[in-house]
């Protein structure tokens, strides 16, 4: 059996609210391999979005570790879980998280500027807009390129939110509730786009409520009681 691309091992989270500690997650585990599509499912607050938020490096645990190709993401010196978060995970919310004075091309385009010099970035700059407008074709938007979020729908804003977390190409996407702020139909589109994106062999951890969104994937765990089970 190959070697997980990301695991996570007995995770324990807790917040301080007033005097007292509310435990989200109470020694939750969780493995992907490469090109799997995963959907971690469970109410709302039983810890998904905490969950994906230390999968991702985000948030860091209580207690526990996360492992990407073996390496742990804690052991790691800040800047190098920053260049992880930049360059091998890419981060799709529910409520697409856009920039609203840039227009979708510069949304896409800021993930390729964080940590690039003034030098680097003039002498790659043509290369770097030629892969945004590719990224931004792939996701349907190329019409919608120069527009702001408030001119878009919600569809085209969660396309503009995949775009932006591709443009980097990386190993791992995590989508926290990608369709939970979408009608039906744009859901199932968007649905389909992931779909697809997994075909073509990206790995993708998704958290959701919804079983109908659950079963794109090729496996479903539960979230409960601040553990993660198989169903």
């Amino acid at each position: 059996m190959s070697r997980p691309l990301l695991k996570a091992t007995d995770i324990w989270k807790s917040y301080r609210i007033g005097p007292s500690r509310l435990e989200v997650l109470r020694g939750a585990s969780l493995s992907a391999t490469e090109g799997e599509f995963v959907a971690i499912m469970g109410a709302s607050g039983s810890g998904k979005s905490t969950l994906m938020h230390i999968l991702g490096a985000l948030d860091t645990p209580d207690r526990g570790s996360v492992a990407f190709e073996g390496r742990s993401l804690f052991d790691m010196p800040t800047r190098s879980r920053e260049k992880h978060r930049n360059q091998e995970v890419g981060f799709v919310f529910q409520f697409y998280h856009l920039v609203p004075e840039l227009s979708v091309f510069e949304n896409v385009l800021l993930p390729r500027l964080v940590g690039t010099s003034v030098a680097a970035w003039w002498s790659s700059r043509r290369a770097a807009a030629r892969e945004v407008e590719d990224i931004i074709a792939r996701v349907g938007l190329t019409e919608r390129a120069r527009h702001r979020p408030n001119e878009l729908s919600g569809g085209e804003r969660q396309r503009a939110a995949i775009a932006r977390a591709l443009v980097m190409r990386p190993r791992l996407l995590l989508a926290d509730e990608p369709t939970g702020n979408l009608d039906k139909d744009t859901g199932q589109g968007i649905l389909a786009m992931l779909g697809e994106l997994n075909e073509q062999g990206q790995t993708i951890v998704m958290v959701t409520h919804d079983p109908n969104v659950a079963g794109r994937a090729h496996r479903r765990v539960h979230l409960t009681d601040g553990r993660v089970g198989e169903p």
